[in-house]
C-alpha cells in the first residue's frame, strides 16, 4: 500500500477516534453506567385445591396455571409442549372439565379444584384410564401421555353430560359414544409418536364399547 494511502487511513482513524471521544465526553458522568430498572412484577395471592390439597400462593400475576403447577408445586407430570394451546400436553381438569393450562392464568382459578395426572391415580391404585393406556400401549415416548389421559377422562365425561361437538349432525341430540365422536373430541391432543389408534382403543375400553 502506498505511503500516502496509509497516512490517509491513519488520519481518518484519528478523526473518527477523536469524534468518538468528544461524543463520550459530552455525556454527563455516570449516566452511561445507569441501566433503566425494570419495574417489579405485580404479585397477588391465589388459593385453590390441587389434587385434593389446598394451596395458597403468592404469584406473579403473569404466571400461567401450567407454570404454577410445574414451578411452584413441582407437579411436573403436566407437560409444557407448544405453550400455545395447540398440542394438549398441558391438559388438566379444572372443576371436572379439561383445559389447556398453558392458556390460563393461575389467578383465574381462585377457589377452583384442579386435578393433574398425579391426582388421577397412584402407582398402587391407577385410574381406569391409566390402566387402559398401559393395557393397549397407548403411549410411546410418553411425553404427551399425561395430557392425553386427562383429556380422555374429560371426553368421556363430556359425552356422558351431553356436551355437543362438531362431530354431531344434530347438536340438539345427545352425542353418541362412537369412534368418530371420540376422535373429534381428542383432536386437540397431539401425539408425535402416532399412537392414536392405541389411544382410541384405551378410551373405548374404559367407555365399555370395546371387548
Amino acid at each position: 500500500m502506498p505511503r500516502s494511502e496509509e497516512l490517509e487511513i491513519s488520519r481518518r482513524g484519528v478523526l473518527v477516534g477523536g469524534a468518538a471521544s468528544a461524543a463520550a465526553a459530552a455525556v454527563p458522568a455516570g449516566v452511561a453506567a445507569q441501566a433503566p430498572k425494570a419495574p417489579a412484577p405485580a404479585i397477588a395471592k391465589v388459593g385453590m385445591t390441587v389434587n385434593g390439597k389446598r394451596h395458597d400462593l403468592s404469584l406473579d400475576t403473569r404466571t400461567t396455571l401450567l407454570d404454577m403447577l410445574r414451578e411452584n408445586l413441582q407437579l411436573t407430570g403436566t407437560k409444557k409442549g407448544c405453550d400455545h394451546g395447540q398440542c394438549g400436553a398441558c391438559t388438566v381438569l379444572v372443576n371436572g372439565e379439561r383445559i389447556n393450562s398453558c392458556l390460563s392464568l393461575a389467578l383465574m382459578h381462585e377457589g377452583d379444584k384442579v386435578t393433574t395426572i398425579e391426582g388421577l391415580g397412584t402407582p398402587d391404585k391407577l385410574h381406569p384410564m391409566q390402566t387402559a393406556f398401559i393395557r393397549h400401549d397407548g403411549y410411546q415416548c410418553g411425553y404427551c401421555t399425561p395430557g392425553q389421559i386427562c383429556s380422555a377422562v374429560g371426553v368421556l365425561d363430556e359425552i356422558k353430560r351431553g356436551v355437543p361437538s362438531h362431530a354431531q349432525r344434530d347438536v340438539a341430540t345427545a352425542p353418541a359414544l362412537s369412534n368418530g365422536e371420540i376422535r373429534e373430541r381428542m383432536s386437540g391432543n397431539i401425539c408425535r409418536c402416532g399412537a392414536y389408534s392405541n389411544i382410541l382403543e384405551a378410551i373405548e375400553d374404559v367407555a365399555g364399547v370395546r371387548a
